[in-house]
């Protein structure tokens, strides 16, 4: 519920601030008094877009504050889900907009994005405002109407998720076709390319390994050299080599450890050097037996290796790695047209399986919004007929449709206000009185499953006058019951007089300029404001006693 609303430096108003209450409230006041520009800053609270036109003239900044009273209402999971602190005894919307353009949100005292104050304010306030009633003209109004009355939000969420895995997989049927047509038109290709690069054996090292073999099989004859020169600097048998060397080191030195004890430790490092000394010698010679000239297998190699350059060039890459993965890709490719009919039966199974659960669900939707149809054509007659359509015929005409997001249904709206003429859309056959009293009517019924803390009515009643419109105050009325908070922006003393509360918005000039105030009226106020408005600027006798007896009803 609204408790109170806080506006500052907003159009023509200076600074106001006015609690409101629970129940039926109305405001009233001359057409061009301001009664829009308080709309309009609420509107801001509601996320609509902010106009620095809308500043008061000379202001730095307007600020625009509401609140409300969530005490009745679960929306704890709003607040918890976005990190803001909740108090459902007070929860504020702020909103500021600076003369330089920038715009800021905040839900108690935490910036937001303008989103999230929009998600929040469609929670919070339904304001029906004149243009709404082109509402009418949509199906997807219509269809929500009925929906809510049918309480179809449960089989609805159900539908739309498997329609949503409908779609995606009749998506992936699509791209699998294109994909499957688009290698098939390249398949030899793609099979050629596959099968030459099948032909090497490919492994992650196989480039780095052939060329060392290469490049050791290439110098054979300097390395084998270079060994065999260093296998005779170790074991020379006229006794310059190191081996013969160091066992003559290790003799005299081990001849005198007895007599010199500290020489020990040198004698055993002396004699380790020995032993890592001949390991390194056999291991020498026997790279030396092992080497040999294999001009085969060189070749063999150079041949490898003249390939993967060439596939390299070819398929623009640099490392066999990328040649396998090239590989298996065209590999891939192959699997996908060798089983494009297998994959494609799988994905066509899985959509008509969802297609059957689609449309049993969009059957179930048909059914309740059947059942809410009928529902709703009567009670819309019952709400019409003492609203001043007495010969009214509301029908509601439900034709089948391809599936889509909402089922499988077409909602039309059917109005006739007389008996001689045949119902067409309410839209194209209703007066403007007749559309404001079909919307209010349907918003009544509207309210009574939708649990709004506050809905605002904005001049609903345009086109309608006397015992109509105590009708319809009488309506709004009952609206606000319930821990209900309606509130009626609207020029009829039959409606204004129905209200628990009365506040009036007035334009006064100074010699600072105009400003727009609201206030909450008293009795004896509210008796002259209900008079004035049944007899004009000159309030009679009779105009009193006529808003008196407005006021006891």
């Amino acid at each position: 519920m609204l408790k109170q609303l806080y506006i500052k430096d907003y159009a023509l108003i200076d600074e106001l601030n006015i609690d409101l209450h629970r129940g039926f409230s109305v405001i009233t006041g001359e057409t061009g008094a301001g009664k829009s520009i308080i709309l309009g800053a609420l509107g801001l609270l509601l996320g609509q877009r902010a106009d620095i036109k809308s500043i008061k003239s000379g202001a730095k900044k307007c600020t625009v504050e509401a609140h409300f009273d969530l005490s009745r209402y679960p929306m704890e999971d709003f607040f918890t889900e976005n990190e803001i602190d909740y108090d459902l005894n007070d929860c504020i919307l702020r909103r500021e907009i600076t003369a330089t353009g920038k715009s800021r949100a905040f839900i108690n005292d935490t910036p937001v994005t303008l989103t999230m104050m929009r998600l929040l304010g469609q929670q919070l306030v339904d304001i029906h405002s004149q243009h709404q009633n082109l509402l009418l003209q949509e199906e997807d109004f219509q269809l929500r109407t009925v929906d809510i009355i049918a309480d179809n939000s449960e089989i609805l969420h159900d539908y739309q998720s498997y329609f949503k895995q409908y779609q995606s997989i009749c998506q992936q049927i699509e791209q699998q076709k294109q994909t499957i047509s688009e290698i098939q038109e390249r398949a030899d290709y793609i099979r050629f390319q596959y099968q030459e690069l099948s032909k090497v054996d490919l492994y992650p090292e196989m480039q780095t390994e052939l060329e060392q073999e290469r490049d050791k099989l290439s110098h054979v004859e300097e390395i084998k050299l270079n060994l065999f020169s260093a296998e005779q600097q170790f074991s020379s048998d006229e006794g310059g080599g190191i081996l013969s060397q160091l066992k003559e080191v290790s003799r005299h030195i081990n001849d005198i450890t007895d007599v010199y004890p500290s020489i020990k430790e040198t004698a055993e490092r002396i004699d380790n050097c020995m032993i890592e000394l001949k390991d390194l010698y056999e291991g020498i010679r026997n790279e030396v037996q092992d080497i040999d000239y294999d001009p085969q297998r060189l070749e063999q190699i150079n041949n490898t290796l003249d390939t993967l350059y060439s596939l390299e060039q070819k398929h623009h890459v640099s490392t066999v790695e990328e040649l396998i993965t090239l590989r298996d890709e065209l590999k891939e490719q192959l699997n996908t047209v060798d089983n494009s009919d297998e994959l494609l039966q799988k994905l066509q199974e899985e959509e008509q399986q969802m297609l059957a659960t689609c449309n049993r669900l969009a059957q179930q939707l048909t059914k309740e919004r059947k059942k809410a149809a009928k529902k709703i054509e009567k009670e819309m007659t019952e709400r019409l007929v003492p609203l001043g359509i007495p010969q009214v015929r509301f029908a509601i005409e439900i034709t089948e449709k391809p599936l889509s997001s909402t089922g499988a249904d077409k909602i039309c709206f059917l109005f006739s206000a007389n008996t001689n003429t045949p119902m067409l859309p309410v839209a194209d056959v209703a007066s403007g009185g007749e559309i404001a009293r079909v919307m209010l009517s349907l918003k009544a019924m509207i309210s009574n499953k939708v649990k709004l803390p506050t809905i605002i009515f904005d001049e609903i009643d345009t086109g309608v006058s006397g015992k109509i419109a105590e009708k319809m105050g009488h309506i709004m009325q009952e609206m606000g019951a319930n821990d209900r908070q309606v509130i009626s922006i609207t020029h009829l003393p039959q409606i204004a007089a129905r209200g628990s509360h009365h506040y009036k918005v007035r334009k006064e000039e100074s010699i600072f300029g105009t400003t727009t105030t609201m206030v909450m009226l008293n009795k004896e106020e509210r008796l002259q404001e209900i008079a004035q408005m049944l007899s004009g600027a000159d309030i009679t006798a009779a105009a009193i006693d006529n808003a008196k007896a407005l006021l006891q009803q």
